[in-house]
């Protein structure tokens, strides 16, 4: 494998890495307020992807209305799951909650799938397909658009939950629900929130994402998988490990697709995974478990 290759493959993980990164982010924003694995995290970028597709071809949008008509309309359906599945039933046990989000993956699969079809889409590139040649690789404009975003997402997220009260208040959530209950905060909006959040991240990552690798009913099941195990891998709570987590996983993914076979890069990702966890179960960025395991 040459050095051209190789930086290609680092290019192309990193780029992949990013969407896990942000899916991963979801996962953790979660976590963090409900102690709960939304499995349905893979479908909000399945249907980030998937409507703003059908933004333009329905509506005649130009592609960056779509764009953040299909953010708002998935981070409005977070804020649904969550008033009508999560909080009714908030207070039984996470293993109960967590089967309810696998519940709600499969609807919003079947539903993407009736009403869009089974067939595969593609988002047009937000800035143009010509690519730029760096040493002797080359980087797609919409490579540039994955990583960009997900920087810029990570750095509003620090912000919000550092310099915002509604984001301390979510923090103060993760910690200590009574505690932060007792203190004033209306914790059920701050699970709102997280889901809203949730949600937002996986629909940004699947319309930036569709334009490289397209979109259909059924990518969630995948990306969502990666995402909980980049997730895993940087240590879950931990949104900055969650999105290292992501990008690490897409890096060992490419080069084990260039190195082996892609038919493989999936088996080598989470065999790695696998490895690394029997070393280091919280994973590389994540504090020893206590209680919240």
């Amino acid at each position: 494998m040459t050095q051209g290759q190789i930086l290609q493959y680092l290019i192309s993980g990193v780029t992949v890495g990013s969407t896990y990164g942000l899916a991963g982010l979801g996962f953790t924003v979660i976590y963090n307020t409900t102690e709960i694995i939304n499995f349905a995290q893979g479908e909000f970028v399945m249907l980030g992807g998937m409507l703003a597709v059908f933004a333009m071809q329905w509506w005649g949008l130009p592609l960056p209305l779509a764009v953040v008509a299909a953010v708002a309309i998935v981070t409005a359906i977070g804020v649904l799951i969550d008033r009508l599945t999560i909080q009714p039933v908030r207070h039984r046990s996470p293993i109960h909650l967590v089967i309810i989000t696998i519940g709600i993956s499969i609807l919003l699969r079947g539903g993407a799938m009736l009403l869009f079809g089974k067939d595969t889409f593609s988002l047009p590139p937000f800035t143009g397909g010509s690519p730029i040649l760096f040493l002797d690789a080359a980087i797609l404009p919409q490579n540039l658009w994955v990583v960009g975003t997900a920087i810029l997402v990570l750095i509003a997220m620090k912000l919000f939950f550092e310099l915002t009260i509604t984001g301390k208040a979510m923090l103060a959530c993760s910690y200590d629900a009574r505690a932060a209950s007792l203190m004033g905060i209306n914790v059920g909006t701050m699970v709102t929130l997280s889901f809203a959040f949730s949600a937002m991240s996986g629909a940004i990552a699947g319309v930036i994402l569709a334009p490289i690798t397209l979109t259909s009913y059924d990518v969630g099941i995948l990306l969502g998988l990666k995402g909980f195990a980049g997730c895993i891998l940087g240590g879950l709570g931990n949104p900055f490990g969650a999105v290292a987590g992501g990008v690490l996983l897409g890096v060992i993914e490419s080069l084990g697709a260039g190195l082996f076979s892609s038919g493989y890069k999936d088996a080598i990702a989470f065999v790695l995974l696998l490895g690394l966890l029997f070393v280091r179960p919280s994973g590389l960025f994540g504090k020893k478990m206590g209680e919240r395991v």
